[in-house]
């Protein structure tokens, strides 16, 4: 077992110990997802990318955004596993699709959405 199943089973002995498997229904994973990607937002909401740049630089900071990040990747596996997705099967062929979506030499530094770049 590698070490991403072995902390995904933490996880769901975290959340078994406690009876919360009954509110990890995929809607309220999704829910908690989106609240914990909001709270990782809420961090860096008005800065400045130099005063990101600075907050990175502080321990406490970048333990506070380190914390936050485990909420939403905690709820992203929780989802996965209710779900039956293997989430790293799911990341290997979205970036395939993402690479014929974004080919590098007609999207290369650019940040423009794949429906704009331009075809032949």
């Amino acid at each position: 077992m590698d070490k991403l199943q072995l902390l995904i089973k933490k996880m769901i002995a975290f959340r078994d110990e406690r009876d919360w498997e009954q509110f990890n229904t995929p809607r309220n994973l999704t829910t908690a997802l989106s609240i914990e990607a909001a709270e990782l937002q809420e961090l860096l909401l008005w800065k400045s990318d130099q005063e990101v740049s600075a907050y990175l630089q502080d321990l406490e900071c970048k333990q506070a955004l380190a914390h936050e990040v485990a909420d939403v990747l905690t709820f992203a596996f929780l989802f996965c596993h209710a779900t039956g997705i293997d989430p790293l099967a799911a990341i290997e062929q979205k970036l395939e699709i993402n690479a014929k979506k974004y080919p590098v030499e007609l999207s290369k530094g650019k940040a423009t959405k794949y429906t704009d770049l331009p075809r032949s």
